[in-house]
């Protein structure tokens, strides 16, 4: 196995995938290693081009190339295509775009300021996924149903599908139809209090978007809020 800094004296190209709080150490110590002319690319979402500037600062372009996907290690990941989200500096989109459609990717362009709030919506969509679909597979195994995820996969499907189709419209359940009590039943019921807390908080960002999208009216919201204000207390 080469040496890192053996990497970064060969290739044309050198892509940098490490955690995003590495990412700037990284780089500095591979600083003296690097050519003017060299293309530098890094996956990390949070960041674009400047947490590269030791780098830039021995000549060497610099671009941020991060993959919109969740990546589990097998081979199920060899057939997914994603969305590249991409920085570059002005001279370098020309060959970052290629580089981005060459491995199937879909490229967008964030700019250095955006990409934090990129990579936050992201992580939101995603990985805060996970916590909700794993809490309420552990309601279910609670009840003793044996295969949550038969249960839940095809509503989830159907969910996510629906939503990015048709957002705020395809909502559906206790809150888009103003069933307060049936919310506040939920709360009493779930006895893990950690679930209670997501349920609650998600309940309360559901209500304000319902309000927004004209889905309930004022009364109906503020009777909800009520019952999770009144399910936080018991």
């Amino acid at each position: 196995m080469l040496d890192p800094a053996d990497v970064a004296r060969a290739g044309d190209v050198l892509l940098l995938a490490v955690p995003d709080d590495l990412l700037e150490d990284v780089a500095a110590e591979l600083a003296p290693h690097v050519r003017p002319g060299q293309l530098v690319l890094h996956t990390s979402g949070r960041h674009g081009r400047a947490v590269l500037a030791a780098l830039e600062a021995r000549g060497a372009r610099t671009a941020a190339f991060h993959p919109a996907m969740t990546f589990t290690g097998s081979d199920v990941d060899l057939d997914r295509t994603c969305v590249m989200g991409l920085t570059a500096a002005d001279a370098d989109r020309a060959e970052v775009e290629a580089l981005a459609l060459a491995v199937g990717g879909t490229p967008v362009w964030v700019a250095e300021s955006d990409r934090v709030v990129y990579h936050a919506a992201l992580a939101h969509g995603a990985n805060h996924v996970v916590t909700v679909v794993n809490q309420a597979m552990d309601l279910l195994r609670s009840i003793g149903v044996a295969d949550p995820s038969a249960v839940l996969e095809p509503l989830l499907r159907a969910s996510v599908t629906n939503t990015l189709a048709y957002g705020d419209a395809a909502l559906t359940g206790p809150v888009a139809r103003g069933d307060a009590r049936t919310v506040s039943a939920h709360v009493d019921a779930i006895a893990d209090a950690e679930i209670a807390a997501t349920y609650t908080a998600l309940s309360a960002a559901t209500i304000e978007r319902a309000l927004r999208d004209a889905r309930i009216d004022e009364d109906t919201a503020a009777s909800l809020r009520d019952s999770l204000s009144e399910g936080a207390e018991r």
